[in-house]
């Protein structure tokens, strides 16, 4: 019989980030339930959440250590917001602050780097807004219709509107992708674009205008409107009309990110359920020794690891410098089926008191209903996998 050489066929273990969840499991303890509870009630933003992140060093994980971060992997990057997740509070409030500055730090000039990655990472300045979905191209981002036309003087004019741009408001930088060449100029469907750095505190009213989107999760999203709003030459990241690839480097890892926040809601949820399940007493005995409470109860518990497992993948690809834009889109859709199925499971173990506020799963569950839908939905995933990844036709 062949004799196995068993070291060749394991996979490395991934990193525990045992330390950096201690600390955010601690710092969550502050955050209870009660807190966001008053929050959506208010429809107000986590200021001190932010604040306690920021001030510990969490929201600057990602930027090297010469700027001032921390110069984490990808993966402790996504420890932390797993960590947030799964103690029952929510990151989507200030994660853009982690990753929406990676599009500067690979594309951007000395300048820009030296200029504001310090004060991204000290949270001096808030790095949060990313300017791409518009009211008419939704996800097809190569058709958007903002335009940024370049002057005599060598500044840019703005003009056109972005849609479920979270957190604008709470946001002293956006990063804007916006059209400098007309598409029917274009050889290619994603040529032509451009990315922008724009100090939303002197655009605010001088072409710039905001308006808070009434949503069903407390999210913080906006309404974007640019009228005529200049830009200094200096804004714009990288090459004229290469904005497109710069933004899909960010958004890989967005979707690598969102998909860990996702794994820590699954968490939650499980966590929960198997409390109550074990807690909760019906005809003398705890509801959990039913197998129409356990077996959904377990199957979530499964179908998470799973998905964790494909997103420790991605995380270790992006790390590694490879190629990970097929394992990204996994990872979110993987991630973000297992945390609706494991918020579904514990919506029912709770019967009727999962709508009851004080126990914070109808909460979690409108929160993990958003990753079905963004930042990209599973129907578009689906689309690239088939055509960029198995060679089917374009689909229509």
């Amino acid at each position: 019989m062949t004799q196995i050489d068993t070291n060749a066929i394991t996979m490395p273990v991934a990193p525990a980030w045992t330390e950096i969840r201690d600390a955010v499991a601690r710092l969550c303890e502050d955050f209870p339930n009660a807190y966001w509870q008053k929050l959506d009630k208010e429809d107000a933003y986590p200021t001190e959440f932010v604040r306690a992140l920021t001030e510990s060093g969490f929201l600057g994980a990602l930027i090297p250590e010469e700027f001032g971060g921390s110069g984490l992997p990808l993966a402790a990057a996504g420890a932390v917001l797993e960590t947030i997740h799964a103690k029952g509070c929510n990151a989507a409030a200030c994660h853009a602050q982690m990753y929406t500055m990676g599009t500067v730090l690979r594309h951007g000039s000395p300048e820009q780097k030296a200029q504001y990655l310090p004060k991204i990472a000290s949270g001096e300045l808030r790095l949060q807004a990313f300017g791409v979905t518009e009211p008419t191209t939704g996800s097809d981002t190569t058709q958007l219709k903002t335009r940024a036309e370049k002057t005599d003087r060598g500044s840019y004019i703005v003009n056109g509107q972005k849609v479920w741009t979270s957190r604008a408001f709470e946001s002293d930088l956006m990063l804007l992708l916006a059209r400098t060449t007309p598409a029917d100029q274009c050889s290619k469907r994603s040529d032509g674009m451009s990315v922008f750095l724009v100090d939303m505190r002197d655009a605010l009213g001088n072409g710039l205008e905001l308006s808070k989107i009434d949503a069903m999760i407390n999210h913080n999203t906006c309404e974007v409107f640019f009228d005529n709003l200049e830009i200094p030459a200096d804004t714009l990241i990288g090459e004229e009309g290469k904005g497109f690839r710069y933004i899909v480097d960010s958004m890989n890892a967005e979707r690598i990110l969102i998909a860990y926040e996702c794994i820590g809601d699954a968490k939650f949820f499980v966590e929960k359920a198997c409390d109550y399940a074990n807690e909760r007493q019906v005809f003398g005995k705890p509801i959990g020794a039913n197998q129409g409470i356990q077996f959904p109860i377990a199957k979530a518990y499964a179908e998470a690891q799973a998905a964790e497992l494909m997103v420790t993948k991605a995380a270790s690809m992006f790390d590694a410098g490879q190629k990970a834009a097929a394992e990204a889109n996994m990872a979110k859709l993987l991630a973000a089926d297992a945390s609706w199925q494991a918020a579904e499971t514990c919506m029912q173990v709770y019967g009727g008191f999962a709508f009851a506020r004080e126990y914070g799963i109808e909460r979690k569950w409108r929160e993990a209903r958003l990753y079905q839908t963004a930042p990209i939905s599973k129907n578009m995933i689906f689309g690239y996998l088939g055509q960029h990844v198995l060679g089917l036709p374009r689909s229509y």
